[in-house]
């Protein structure tokens, strides 16, 4: 049985933040065209920053969502994040969302992750108090506002919605009291977005908000072409490196220690295509959305009966050329996945 839900589901489209700045208008553009929600851009470690590339896309398009996803409060202070998430909206005419996690891979900095949740709340509340004008001040556990502290310029909107990325039950405790969505980033495992779903109404519930007021969202890399096998060989290679961390959080897949360090090994010496060739089909299947429109619009439709409320195909979307990925995906993927959502709905 599928979940209820209080709005209509959307598929969007995440890009890594590989390219000039001036293809991000384009593929806004392509995005926006085939008919799909939204448009996101990943804030890897090692990439460029996501929002120039959503300002990009945000001056090419008139519809579509824009958001990172995600910041994390350790490489930018909250102040900055809402600076940038303000610039944004101002420039999509109010489009935009944050999408806040703690980030992965900052030990190669010397970053100590100590108390992510802190960071996370903290931020939350001090871009809320920026953009709606309180001066009051605020005490956190990481991060301090002072009073009198305020913006110089007038943001578009006094609000913007707040994604974060968490994945455990605290991080689903917070967010069912802050946030309006949750990001299971890396994953296109239906029993986690199942998990997430109780976990989220649980604490949403707790905090007075009631039941589905925080939405999940499931996005991982996606490579859609015609040769599903061929398909697959690519993701093997691009989810490598997400399954080293994502599988380490997702408590519905038990992935063999020996495997994982073995994986991580291999990572760690680059040797990326070796690293891919060691993740089992049914693991596969678990960390992306892989294989020929049919296939990817099965792996899309069974995580919204898991209760989804949002699929977000990721990069690099297609063998050959990410802009033939996406066309692929809003050409042949999008239209059964609306189809199928659609009866269900009406159903």
């Amino acid at each position: 049985m599928s979940t209820p839900r209080t709005a209509r589901p959307e598929v969007t489209v995440a890009l890594q933040s590989t390219w000039s700045t001036e293809s991000y208008g384009a593929l806004g553009r392509l995005v926006e065209d085939l008919g799909f929600d939204g448009l996101s851009v990943y804030g890897d470690l090692g990439f460029q920053p996501p929002v120039p590339a959503l300002l990009a896309a945000a001056r090419a398009t008139s519809r579509i969502r824009l958001g990172p996803a995600c910041l994390n409060p350790y490489l930018s202070h909250p102040v900055e994040i809402a600076g940038q998430v303000a610039a944004l909206d101002e420039a999509s005419g109010g489009r935009a969302y944050l999408g806040l996690a703690r980030g992965s891979w900052l030990q190669q900095l010397g970053i100590e992750q100590r108390r992510p949740l802190a960071h996370l709340e903290d931020t939350v509340a001090i871009v809320r108090r920026l953009l709606a004008g309180d001066t009051s001040g605020y005490q956190g556990r990481a991060f301090t506002l002072a009073p009198g502290m305020r913006w110089h310029f007038e943001p578009l909107r006094r609000e913007v919605d707040v994604l974060l990325g968490v994945w455990g039950p605290r991080g689903a405790e917070l967010a069912g009291r802050v946030a309006q969505e949750v990001k299971l980033g890396g994953s296109a495992n239906p029993d986690m977005v199942r998990l997430m779903r109780s976990r989220l109404d649980a604490s949403s519930v707790a905090a007075g908000r009631g039941e589905h007021a925080v939405r999940v969202a499931a996005g991982a890399v996606t490579v859609v072409d015609l040769d599903g096998d061929r398909a697959r060989r690519l993701a093997r290679r691009e989810v490598a490196m997400y399954v080293d961390v994502v599988g380490q959080l997702d408590e519905t897949v038990a992935v063999d220690p020996e495997l994982q360090a073995r994986l991580g090994a291999l990572l760690r010496e680059d040797r990326i295509d070796e690293a891919g060739a060691l993740l089992p089909d049914d693991l596969l299947r678990r960390f992306c959305l892989a294989g020929t429109p049919e296939e990817v619009a099965e792996q899309t439709i069974e995580l919204f009966g898991s209760g989804a409320d949002r699929v977000e195909y990721g990069t690099p979307h297609g063998v050959d050329s990410g802009a033939a990925g996406i066309r692929l995906l809003g050409e042949r993927v999008l239209p059964v996945v609306r189809h199928a959502i659609g009866q269900e709905l009406v159903g």
